[in-house]
């Protein structure tokens, strides 16, 4: 074997003589990529160093000598380092780096990256982030020489020691490889998985900051985050971080920190054309691969490179259908902190505020670790963690990546979370939604392990979505348990009388408008976290004005009306100057729940929209909110009035779908009172009559050919078998169940779509 090699003669199997991150290097050079040209010092020239130094047997009797403190893993860690950095490297080896450094030269300055690439490193079943060193910025001969020592040795720093104890790999066995690469001077930087890693959702994830990337990978600062759809390769969500220093290279060559300029620091990094152009090299470096990759790139004049690709080797998955319960479900109030949920799960524990002066045996089994960002050399005691929460840090730092790898839930980038904290303080912290809690939730146990849930009955699967209608957010964690996919109808009037007991104007005219955005955003919350990650949409207030008159300070603001049911409701009261300060409550505590309290699972829906122009005002208030419609949140309308139905093409192109209020529609299709008792028993309410149905199939059909999605939130499907059946054939996207008929009108759904499958065969056959 060679003792240095060129990149381009290398490709991914040849990771046992460079290491992961060199064979990737050679693999991605000869697909075509964008690489700054490197040469490798192949594990031969690492085998030559040892032999010749006469070091092994001195770093065995090292390794013996290890105790149970990582006090004493750190002891031996450093006097095997001093064993390689202070041998010579043999002159003949000397004069092959310097010939190759030489040649990458062409007789000019040439600063180049000097990075550890071991063995064991980038493979698809085991990652060793950060294990091993990187030294930018190098020049000339003599540093080049004491840089690559500085990597062999890295080898054997405490957390590369300590992992390849618990992954099983012989230290013997592993070797490192030195990339010498040429520096790319970059402008901006950043890192990018081709799928989510915290939840295994289909989406490139991107990250990217200003200057060179040592800052994000090490976690030292919150880099933008931007998520572009794989199907259509659209930005679905972005989250702009403030950045106010990064590394460059500084006059003499060496890396230095730059305070970024004011006006710069609050900008996005990168604009949406720069996201799709690295998305798309993403997209390409993945089918090439044939498997979800890692990915480094960076900017230098106007030119993506890609410096390192590796498989991505801990992708988390979002929690299972039926999450963790915790029937202690704190308070808005209970909220400590919030970020990025990094590593998925729930748990609970002590937080230790640690920093790099301490030992790693101050944080013990079962504790919170809270710290500025984490450090590779922290792994031991990111092990022990029962949690982990950084004040910075983004999706793939440092923390995210190993907390992923061990299952111990991560929230990253909270900004504040070693000063808000206290040292023995009991949290619970949730590394799917981004949210550290004060106290124990009942359900969250060590280690991330959410509490299963065993549904008593069991539910055939079915192509026709199964969702819940919701009243009472006290029974979410019990309601939660049942075999579907989220809550179609979450009724916000019945938080004003669960959790408020006042009009809601009577609260705001007191001057208590904060108290009432509180107890609304603890109710949601309770539903969407006992639901998480499954859609909750809420839909906005809709009581009649009788039905608020009866409220505690009501008399005072609802007028009289002698058909309350056709009357002042729904969106007709958001737009009137008499009601909207109580709508704009509604709005913040949805967008305190969603921003401040991470449950990004929560959505709207709009009741009783009776025109075009009365949806775009709503529509526009929650624009001003923030609350503004992407792939991240929802806005949809209850399909309950004629006019819903006739203008169908034109509310599709304000919301993202329906949902049929079948009650509703019945009653103002057919001109009867749903609180009639003579007219029920005269058949003439009744979902199942041929005006409604034409109505319902008409919405299905243009909402389908606008892209939007259709659910029915009504009666019927509970009640009417033959009316199910009729929705199922008509193409309905959902249906939104009381509790006590999820199972059984799951079973029918099933049934149903058998019997279409069957015909369809039958159709197929008899046209053969």
């Amino acid at each position: 074997m060679k003792r240095i090699v060129d990149v381009r003669e290398l490709r991914v199997t040849d990771i046992p003589a460079v290491g992961g991150k060199g064979a990737n290097l050679g693999e991605l050079t000869f697909a075509g990529f964008q690489v700054p040209h490197s040469f490798i010092l192949t594990t031969a020239a690492y085998d030559y160093f040892v032999e010749k130094g006469k070091i092994m047997d001195e770093i065995h009797a090292k390794l013996d000598s290890i105790g149970d403190t990582d006090d004493d893993l750190v002891r031996a860690s450093v006097e095997i380092r001093k064993l390689f950095e202070t041998k010579e490297i043999p002159k003949d080896l000397k004069k092959e780096i310097s010939d190759a450094y030489k040649a990458m030269s062409q007789g000019k300055k040439t600063f180049v990256a000097v990075r550890s690439s071991a063995t064991a490193e980038d493979l698809p079943d085991a990652s060793f982030a950060g294990q091993q060193e990187t030294f930018l910025n190098v020049s000339g001969d003599e540093e080049l020489f004491e840089t690559v020592r500085k990597c062999w040795s890295s080898l054997f720093t405490p957390r590369a020691i300590a992992y390849r104890e618990k992954q099983g790999f012989a230290h013997e066995d592993v070797k490192l490889a030195v990339v010498v690469q040429r520096m790319v001077n970059s402008e901006k930087s950043g890192i990018m998985f081709t799928v989510d890693p915290a939840t295994g959702r289909d989406v490139i994830l991107i990250e990217a900051g200003y200057g060179l990337g040592e800052a994000i990978v090490g976690g030292e600062v919150t880099p933008d985050t931007y998520k572009v759809d794989k199907k259509n390769m659209e930005i679905v969500d972005r989250r702009v971080s403030t950045q106010k220093w990064m590394y460059v290279k500084g006059g003499d060559g060496k890396t230095v920190k730059k305070d970024v300029s004011r006006d710069l620091s609050n900008m996005q990094k990168i604009d949406d054309r720069r996201i799709a152009e690295i998305a798309e090299v993403g997209r390409q470096i993945e089918i090439h691969y044939k498997k979800p990759m890692d990915v480094e790139w960076c900017i230098e004049d106007d030119k993506v490179y890609i410096v390192q690709a590796r498989p991505i080797t801990a992708i988390g998955t979002a929690p299972p259908e039926q999450p963790a319960k915790q029937g202690g479900m704190p308070a808005v109030d209970d909220v400590l902190t919030t970020g990025m949920g990094a590593s998925p799960g729930l748990a609970c524990g002590r937080v230790i505020i640690y920093d790099p002066s301490m030992s790693l045996d101050a944080v013990k089994e079962g504790d919170v670790l809270v710290t500025t960002m984490t450090m590779p050399d922290m792994v031991p005691a990111m092990n022990r963690a029962t949690a982990i929460v950084t004040d910075e840090g983004g999706m793939t730092c440092h923390a995210a990546i190993i907390s992923r790898e061990l299952e111990t839930p991560c929230v990253v980038g909270t900004g504040n979370a070693t000063t808000i904290l206290k040292d023995g303080m009991m949290v619970t912290v949730d590394g799917s939604t981004g949210t550290v809690y004060r106290g124990e939730i009942l359900g969250s146990g060590s280690g991330g392990i959410p509490q299963q849930v065993v549904v008593s009955e069991t539910a055939p699967i079915t192509g026709t979505g199964i969702m819940v209608n919701m009243s009472m957010p006290a029974k979410a964690d019990k309601i939660a348990e049942l075999p579907c996919d989220g809550v179609g109808l979450m009724r916000s009037e019945f938080l004003f009388t669960n959790y408020i007991g006042e009009h809601p104007v009577s609260v705001i005219s007191d001057g208590r408008a904060d108290e009432l955005v509180e107890k609304l955003a603890d109710g949601i919350s309770k539903v969407c976290r006992a639901f998480y990650p499954r859609k909750v949409i809420l839909r906005t207030s809709d009581f009649k004005t009788n039905e608020y008159r009866d409220m505690p300070g009501g008399i005072d603001f609802e007028p009289m009306e002698s058909n309350p049911m056709i009357g002042w409701r729904g969106c007709s009261r958001y737009v009137s100057p008499d009601y909207r300060e109580a709508f704009l409550c509604e709005l913040r505590a949805i967008k305190k729940v969603r921003e401040e309290m991470g449950m990004k699972n929560l959505h709207v829906m709009l009741p009783f929209v009776r025109t075009v122009e009365e949806a775009k005002e709503i529509y526009g208030m929650m624009v001003d909110m923030g609350l503004r419609r992407n792939r991240e949140f929802h806005l949809y309308l209850m399909a309950e009035v004629p006019s819903n139905i006739i203008m169908a093409d034109e509310f599709a192109d304000i919301c993202d779908g329906f949902s049929i209020g079948s009650n509703d529609l019945t009653q103002l299709t057919m001109g009867a009172d749903r609180d009639s008792d003579i007219l029920g028993r005269m058949g003439y309410f009744d979902e199942r009559n041929d005006a409604v149905k034409r109505s319902i199939s008409h919405l299905i059909k243009v909402a389908h050919s606008k892209g939007k999605t259709v659910g029915i939130c009504g009666q019927g499907p509970s009640v009417y078998p033959e009316f199910t059946e009729f929705l199922v054939r008509e193409g309905i996207d959902y249906v939104s169940l009381n509790p006590d008929t999820v199972v059984s009108t799951k079973k029918m759904i099933a049934a149903v779509e058998q019997k279409i499958i069957l015909e369809g065969l039958r159709e197929l056959r008899d046209r053969a």
